[in-house]
């Protein structure tokens, strides 16, 4: 008996006792009903319910139209339309032995023919003969899987869709163990109008709802599909659709404003939030005591997003704060003088906190407070915020050396950065963290410091990662700049570094943080040094190189030049691969656009082969650069030699000169013209010769050609030759 092999399957051919080419199709609705969830869970949690209703069905061959997810507070649903109501059936080929061990001389089955049927569980008559390319002919068992009715798989399936979610946090609250980040308290599972018979987290499926906590009927609604539980939720008081909760919002909050004549501080992580708290929305337009806008603007926008989820507005003159507010509220009850007299009165106490703490806070210079940071823990095992803080002075004198900046600029640096996280010790900030520095500036406003100093501590924690404006000023750059170094050389050389998704200290985003203020800002300063001499700074509380931090930063370069600037990896690798040891990033971007643009030119990629073949002879060889003699023009023996020599030595002033100007593109020009010379010095020379010394001086060209001179742009060896 031949060997067999793995069974060969394919889509079966509709049978014609079925009626139809095509079986019939049916909506499959599926709700999860649960104490109310937080709403930073419900975004990713839909995303996740149609992932994994989109595998399930893949994986068993079940066809659908498409995949709708819905969600609200209470709940979260599932739409499947057109989902067959039977799986697709498969032709099975299992491979038997060969057609003169199965059938005898007259043509009957033998022995092995039958064996082979009845081990496959088919008729020995319905055994197939096929040809094998390059095998001949061979019996084939068919067997004809027709699926099961979906609702069957269904019932295996729908538990494990809910099961596989996850969630920041969960919990169990009955005997079944399911995790879930809120207690489930109704199931709704319909396929085809008809309940599926699943019980998920001890709950039977049924076809019956709950409308709105509040203003529902709390008595349960039945429904028979997705047309029917939209309407009788929303005569409920639900909106299904959070996307038309997000147009209810903006509609209402747009005739707020256009009523008190204002304008919306847009915010889409608060949009986010009136839409998956609230299943009928209704914006609220209140007041709050207008001497409250002494306070500074970022404050009061903070409270009232922090603590109640309040929209804030500016006068549409001004441009200023104005003393309103815009709550989403989830409900429309009669009278909304209630709802909004008691979010008027939170919002007052919450302000008046926020008041006391700001003149409390001011009572207090940030020199003073910078004395106590020793008392404030950085990291376990990198001291104190005051160690930190004395780390980024001395960094920033560096910096701002580096960038020859004048003795005045270098004072308000080292200044701004000797206050720079005394403001971690105020009230306002220890209330709202995500003011830090902020707040810094408006409190060094008012001890007197500099313009200068108060904008650069304002701005030191941005931008952050890919996103937002740079700092205004160049004290601003230098600080932020030196934050971020200190904060990912100390933690690296802790030991502390990023493994896989996990970040939690944040150091990708930081690292980016440092490319986009060097390359955005135009920063034109020795990175490598910048970080060598930062070690330095760190080793003196003890810690010691584990991991580099400066092959991580040039990680993230690479990363923002191919998302930012949609540069090709080659280019990306030969510059920053070459001799990362001297690192200006802008200069190194520089070198990337023009590496870009030349590589498609259509002359480049024969210069490429020419290249190529010089570096691979000298890879083969074995010699280093330093183990060659210099190039002796009077051992050359052909005129290529000396044509390639002469180009050489003749364009490399102008090449060095571009090098020099950052003309990078005229640069590259230059390389491209030596296209020619290469190509007939390879024609006409031969290099492994016997003769030693000749050979070594023709190894001494190529490796000037190599590391002389296209190595002083890039390396080289790393472009993928585009084969135009």
């Amino acid at each position: 008996m031949a060997t067999q092999q793995k069974p060969v399957r394919r889509p079966a051919a509709p049978k014609k006792g079925r009626g139809t080419s095509v079986p019939p199709v049916a909506e499959l609705l599926l709700e999860i009903g649960v104490e109310e969830l937080p709403y930073q869970f419900i975004l990713h949690a839909l995303t996740e319910l149609k992932t994994q209703a989109e595998f399930q069905f893949a994986g068993n061959r079940l066809s659908f139209s498409s995949v709708q997810t819905y969600g609200t507070p209470r709940r979260l649903v599932l739409v499947v339309e057109g989902l067959k109501t039977h799986q697709d059936s498969f032709i099975t080929e299992i491979i038997g032995p060969s057609k003169k061990v199965a059938f005898d001389q007259s043509g009957q089955p033998t022995k092995a023919a039958i064996m082979f049927a009845n081990g496959k569980g088919v008729p020995v008559e319905s055994l197939q003969v096929k040809h094998l390319p390059e095998r001949g002919e061979y019996v084939v068992a068919v067997k004809e899987d027709e699926g099961r009715p979906t609702i069957t798989i269904l019932c295996e399936t729908l538990p494990g869709v809910l099961e596989d979610l996850s969630f920041p946090k969960a919990m169990k609250w009955n005997e079944t163990g399911l995790r879930f980040a809120r207690p489930v308290r109704w199931i709704v599972a319909l396929f085809g109008g008809k309940v599926v018979p699943v019980q998920i987290a001890g709950i039977n499926a049924g076809n019956r709802t709950f409308g709105h906590r509040v203003v529902g009927s709390g008595k349960p609604i039945t429904v028979s599909d997705f047309k029917t539980y939209n309407q009788g939720l929303e005569r409920q008081g639900v909106i299904v659709d959070p996307t038309r909760r997000r147009e209810t919002i903006r509609e209402q909050v747009d005739r707020l404003c256009a009523k008190a004549g204002v304008e919306l501080n847009t915010d889409k992580a608060l949009f986010d939030q009136a839409v998956y708290t609230t299943e009928w929305p209704y914006a609220v337009l209140g007041n709050f005591r207008p001497e409250y806008l002494d306070i500074p603007s970022e404050i009061l926008i903070t409270s009232m997003k922090e603590h109640q989820g309040f929209f804030s507005v500016r006068d549409k003159k001004s441009g200023k704060l104005a003393p309103h507010f815009i709550a989403i509220a989830n409900n429309a009850p009669k009278n909304m003088s209630i709802i909004r007299t008691g979010n008027e009165r939170v919002l007052a106490a919450r302000l008046a906190d926020a008041k006391f703490f700001f003149d409390e806070d001011q009572k207090v210079t940030l020199e003073e407070r910078a004395k106590k940071l020793s008392g404030v823990t950085f990291h376990q095992k990198l001291g104190t915020m005051a160690q930190k803080q004395e780390r980024i002075v001395k960094l920033v004198s560096i910096i701002a050396s580096a960038l020859d900046l004048d003795d005045q600029l270098i004072t308000q640096c080292r200044r701004a950065a000797a206050l720079c996280k005394a403001d971690l010790l105020t009230g306002i900030v220890g209330e709202f963290p995500e003011l830090q520095g902020v707040l810094g500036g408006y409190y060094a406003q008012h001890d007197g410091e500099s313009r200068e100093v108060c904008e650069a501590i304002r701005d030191q924690y941005i931008p952050r990662g890919m996103d937002g404006a740079l700092p205004e000023t160049i004290e601003g750059l230098v600080l932020g700049l030196a934050d971020r170094l200190d904060t990912i050389v100390a933690f690296f050389l802790a030991g502390i570094i990023p493994k896989g998704s996990e970040d939690p200290f944040a150091l990708r985003r930081h690292a980016l943080s440092v490319v986009r203020i060097i390359l955005e800002g135009k920063i034109r300063l020795d990175l490598y040094k910048v970080v060598e001499k930062e070690k330095e700074i760190v080793g003196e509380n003890g810690s010691s190189v584990v991991h580099d931090p400066f092959s991580f930063i040039i990680e993230r370069f690479r990363y923002y030049m191919g998302v930012t600037e949609n540069l090709r990896d080659d280019v990306i690798h030969a510059v920053t691969g070459y001799d990362t040891k001297e690192c200006d990033l802008v200069d190194l971007a520089g070198r990337m656009r023009a590496m870009q643009t030349t590589t498609s030119l259509p002359e480049f990629d024969p210069l490429m082969v020419g290249f190529n073949r010089a570096n691979n002879i000298l890879k083969k060889e074995g010699v280093k650069k330093t183990e060659l003699p210099p190039v002796n023009p009077s051992l050359f023996q052909d005129d290529a030699e000396r044509e390639l020599y002469a180009q050489l030595t003749s364009t490399e002033e102008r090449f060095d000169g571009f090098l020099k100007k950052h003309q990078y593109q005229d640069a590259l020009q230059c390389s491209v013209q030596l296209k020619p010379y290469i190509d007939r010095f390879f024609e006409s020379v031969m290099v492994n010769v016997e003769d030693q010394t000749l050979r070594n001086n023709r190894l001494s060209l190529l490796r000037h050609v190599v590391d002389g001179f296209f190595g002083k742009f890039a390396d080289f060896s790393q472009i993928v030759v585009q084969g135009r």
